[in-house]
C-alpha cells in the first residue's frame, strides 16, 4: 500500500472495521516513513458467472431476473420471500461452483423441480411461460405430467 502523502510502501494497520452492509473492510493505516495517516478499504471483487441461452448464445447469471421471474409465478402467501433468497443463494452456488457454463434450461429446470414441491399452481404459472405453451393441449399434458 503506498501513502498518499509520501508514496511510502511501508506502513502498519492501526484499526481495522468489518462493515456487513457492503461486504467492504476499512483499514486505518499509518505510513512509517511520514507517520501521516490514511484510509483504504478492501471489498471482494464480483465474479461474473456466464450462462448459456436456450440460442446458445452467453449471458452473464442475473440472481434479480431469477427471483423477479419465480415471484410472477408465486402466490406470496404460499412462499415466502426467504424461501425465494434462499433458493436463489442455492442457484447462484450451483453456478459459480459449476465446471462448465450452466444453460438456461438447467436453471429452468431447477426453478420447475423446486416449485412443483411447493406450490403446484406456481408450478404450472411458471411452465406455461418456460416451456412456452401454445395451445390448451400443451397445458393439458403438463397437468397430467404434474399428477
Amino acid at each position: 500500500m503506498r501513502c498518499p502523502y509520501c508514496a511510502g510502501t511501508t506502513s502498519k494497520v492501526v484499526d481495522k472495521r468489518d462493515n456487513s452492509d457492503d461486504s467492504s473492510t476499512r483499514r486505518r493505516r499509518q505510513c512509517l516513513r511520514c507517520g501521516r495517516r490514511f484510509t483504504t478499504y478492501e471489498r471482494i471483487e464480483k465474479v461474473e458467472v456466464v450462462v448459456i441461452k436456450k440460442d446458445g448464445s452467453f449471458e452473464n447469471f442475473d440472481c434479480e431476473k431469477l427471483r423477479k421471474g419465480i415471484k410472477k409465478a408465486i402466490d406470496t402467501q404460499k412462499i415466502t420471500e426467504r424461501e425465494i433468497d434462499e433458493f436463489c443463494e442455492m442457484v447462484t452456488r450451483k453456478t459459480m461452483t459449476s465446471s462448465k457454463p450452466i444453460t438456461t434450461t438447467e436453471i429452468g429446470n431447477m426453478v420447475l423441480d423446486w416449485l412443483k414441491t411447493l406450490d403446484p399452481l406456481a408450478y404450472m404459472r411458471f411452465a406455461s411461460v418456460y416451456k412456452d405453451f401454445e395451445s390448451l393441449n400443451d397445458l393439458k399434458k403438463e397437468l397430467d405430467n404434474l399428477n
